[in-house]
């Protein structure tokens, strides 16, 4: 198994207000990562997102074993959203400086056979292989809402005024909840985890074709990113990529 990563702070931002970890052990044959993409203004969203990951990271490490099953793994990945919530509300709540922040949380665990994730907010988890690409995780935003309910097309979603409007943060309230995904992995396959300031500028198919014929897949992160900047970098990227 195989991971590479890259955060860059875009162009129209000053700051990055993204965070991510990657970790892989070639002794368990498993990777643990995680991406966030803070918010609460430029100095409180860079702590929630640091915080969050590093605490996410920290209990995560702690609970995850070689051979623990889809179940234990779901466990495990919750209750590391639990952490890092408590730690970024607690901050936010004991510092006016930090008031109101948080910060969005896509987390995975990954063997050669699976990935287990963990979601909070609009960063996502996408699947890759040679039949294609999938998003596997759901964004917790006003669009998706709007168009799970019919009311919205993908196509006016990605102009909708409101479209970075997210109905589910970490660290806002003191608790909350994620939604888990389990998806099946092959030799071969990819697993990507990222911030919005991929996927609002980058088609799906990009990010594909990149990841898969594009070149060096060790090279393609850099590649995306100079996608997303060559097209105004209008916010922070961050991508996690693994691969099996």
């Amino acid at each position: 198994m195989l991971g590479w990563a890259i955060t860059d702070t875009g162009v129209a931002r000053r700051e990055n207000q993204d965070f991510y970890h990657l970790e892989l052990s070639h002794a368990t044959g498993l990777a643990v990562c995680v991406v966030c993409d803070g918010m609460g203004g430029m100095r409180s969203g860079n702590v929630a997102s640091r915080v969050a990951a590093d605490a996410f990271i920290t209990d995560l490490l702690l609970q995850v074993k070689p051979g623990m099953s889809h179940k234990s793994l779901k466990t495990a990945l919750a209750a590391a959203v639990s952490a890092a919530n408590a730690q970024v509300f607690e901050k936010a709540r004991t510092n006016a400086a930090y008031y109101g922040m948080g910060t969005t949380l896509i987390g995975a665990v990954v063997t050669p056979e699976y990935a287990v994730m963990a979601n909070v907010g609009d960063s996502r988890a996408y699947h890759i292989s040679g039949d294609g690409i999938t998003q596997v995780s759901r964004d917790h935003s006003l669009v998706e809402d709007l168009m799970h309910r019919g009311e919205l097309s993908r196509e006016e979603a990605k102009h909708h005024p409101s479209k970075n409007l997210i109905t589910r943060a970490l660290g806002t309230d003191g608790i909350v909840a994620p939604d888990l995904f389990i998806r099946e992995m092959a030799e071969g396959d990819f697993l990507l985890l990222c911030t919005d300031g991929l996927t609002n500028v980058v088609e799906d198919m990009e990010i594909l074709f990149e990841v898969l014929h594009g070149g060096d897949p060790s090279l393609a992160c850099e590649r995306l990113v100079s996608m997303a900047n060559s097209r105004g970098g209008p916010d922070n990227t961050t991508i996690v990529l693994i691969h099996i």
